[in-house]
């Protein structure tokens, strides 16, 4: 077996698990079905192809940059009748970088990393609106664990939110991958109903999956560490005290003016 790692970051990104209706929420990191309607459709297959390969591949994500959440309201009107339909509310994550990962076999995995880098029909992040920022594929590693295999990745965060922990020499990232018989007794996270089982439009189905989170110490490649010097007691030396005032000239003094 062999490992597609994937990297998941763009403007906008939107994965609903349980979404209906006039509410359409977002989950913190990317679901199992979004990630496999994305492979399937770069696979080009129809809505109501078969997608038990796919769908039986191990799956984890991990967030190297979790973003804003942000919220949106949607107007729309039926395109037969112009009646306008119900405001909708709308959630995004604004900014985000996730790292996802698929195991299974090495022949499916070759197909899955050529359909990425060439895909039958474009790809996005969760939502039609959402398009992915710079090539998803990271390549193909050994292994049968996605989730080990994203414990050895490096940091994919935007180089600014890289620098905003220069100080720190790694990083803690968080890990969501699918239960298997060897989590049992560990902590088990939440169910969530993303594992695909059907995208046809008329009868859409989708099965609960167990989630077991971890969290992973990954270096970080923009680490600088503090050089200010240290007092006698250990603790670093204050920055001095910024005073614009200081590089003004004073005005000469004016001699008094003469009374009448």
């Amino acid at each position: 077996m062999t490992v597609l790692v994937l990297r998941l970051a763009g403007p906008l990104q939107s994965w609903g698990s349980s979404a209906r209706f006039a509410r359409r929420t977002t989950e913190g990191a990317p679901t199992k079905s979004g990630v496999i309607g994305m492979l399937a459709a770069a696979l080009g297959r129809d809505r109501g192809a078969d997608l038990s390969d796919l769908a039986e591949l191990a799956f984890a994500v991990r967030t190297d940059q979790p973003g804003t959440r942000l919220r949106d309201f949607q107007t729309a009107h039926h395109a037969d009748t112009d009646k306008a339909m119900p405001v909708s509310e709308r959630f995004y994550l604004a900014d985000a970088v996730f790292l996802a990962a698929v195991a299974g076999d090495d022949e499916l995995i070759r197909a899955l990393a050529a359909a990425v880098r060439a895909p039958v029909y474009l790809p996005y992040l969760g939502r039609r609106s959402c398009p992915p920022q710079g090539p998803l594929d990271l390549g193909i590693r050994n292994g049968d664990d996605p989730a080990e295999t994203l414990r050895h990745e490096p940091w994919q965060a935007a180089p600014w939110h890289q620098q905003r922990h220069r100080r720190q020499a790694s990083v803690p990232l968080r890990i969501h991958a699918d239960a298997t018989p060897a989590d049992t007794g560990r902590a088990i996270g939440d169910a969530l109903r993303d594992q695909p089982l059907s995208f046809d439009p008329a009868h859409r189905r989708y099965a609960l999956r167990t989630v077991v989170s971890t969290t992973v110490e990954v270096p970080n490649p923009a680490f600088r560490p503090d050089t200010r010097p240290k007092s006698a007691q250990g603790s670093r030396v204050p920055a001095p005290r910024h005073d614009p005032a200081a590089l003004l000239t004073p005005l000469p003094t004016q001699p008094p003016l003469d009374g009448p």
